[in-house]
């Protein structure tokens, strides 16, 4: 099997993981802070880290990959659980499934400048023909308003767009699993006194539900996930695997109306198809390479 090939499947394993997290998120939400489960399962995953790393002995990173994981834990470890978390309470996973449609292509972008490639200017207009066919659903969801929760999903859709890109890149050095054992690591300073700040009153009053959500974000997405997506995105390149995040919407989609019990109308359902042709398109637009 091709490498590219591999990478697509890697990729594609990881997006199943990652179609889950909203909707899995909503069932959470309602019992415990969005604070505490973003970081709450980061700290949990972060335990399992390191773990894995002593097991495996593990060399530390280099100063400059230290720098580099930095900016990856800022985007998936911190960024995209709390942006994501917080938005959780206020919109279905399906609307947020729907808006977090166009970080396909925000994750090719930044792959492009992290990797120094140069996107085409038909590249940049269908990019922003997307994210226009992506404001346009907020504003009739909203009702001619853009909810505040969209304004948090897309910081959640730029810290994963750059937690991926520099994530794939430094996964070519270090490895995908190591990536984010790393990055888990160096955000857990961060993220312990949140987590015990905005813990539960009482974890008596939490269903199993509850309880399934929160390990399944922290155990899957939050750690499992990326072992997957980062591998993919090292062996198949950031650019080419990130195109499977087409079908994460749909993913999402599926979970909203399995778990959830949403109710998918047309207008949802058509708005994700025209989010997911504009960045397929996107993706066949030239990019070209600059020179060191």
């Amino acid at each position: 099997m091709q490498t590219e090939t591999k990478g697509m499947l890697y990729g594609l394993l990881g997006v199943c993981v990652f179609g889950l997290t909203l909707p899995v998120t909503r069932i959470v939400v309602p019992y415990m802070d969005p604070i505490f489960i973003g970081m709450g399962r980061a700290v949990v995953a972060a335990i399992l880290a390191i773990a894995m790393l002593v097991v495996f002995r593990q060399p530390l990173p280099n100063r400059k990959q230290f720098i580099q994981l930095i900016w990856v834990a800022l985007g998936v470890v911190i960024g995209f659980p709390v942006f994501s978390s917080w938005a959780m309470q206020y919109v279905p996973a399906a609307h947020g499934g729907v808006v977090l449609g166009i970080l396909p292509l925000a994750t090719a972008i930044a792959g492009a400048i992290i990797n120094h490639e140069r996107p085409s200017l038909a590249f940049w207009v269908v990019g922003i023909v997307g994210s226009m066919i992506v404001v346009g659903y907020s504003l009739i969801q909203g009702a001619g308003h853009i909810h505040v929760a969209d304004f948090a999903l897309l910081a959640a859709i730029i810290c994963a767009a750059l937690g991926y890109a520099v994530g794939g890149k430094l996964s070519k050095e270090l490895g995908g699993w190591q990536v984010i054992c790393w990055a888990l690591i160096v955000a857990l300073p961060v993220a312990i006194y949140p987590t015990l700040s905005y813990a539960p009153t009482s974890f008596s009053n939490i269903p199993l539900s509850g309880y399934v959500s929160f390990f399944y974000l922290s155990i899957m997405s939050q750690f499992l996930g990326f072992f997957v997506w980062y591998k993919g995105l090292a062996l198949g390149g950031i650019a080419r695997v990130s195109q499977v995040q087409l079908l994460q919407p749909f993913i999402t989609l599926i979970a909203s109306i399995a778990f959830l019990r949403e109710a998918i109308d047309m207008q949802t359902f058509i708005f994700v198809c025209l989010v997911v042709v504009s960045v397929w398109i996107g993706k066949k637009m030239p990019i070209e390479h600059k020179l060191k």
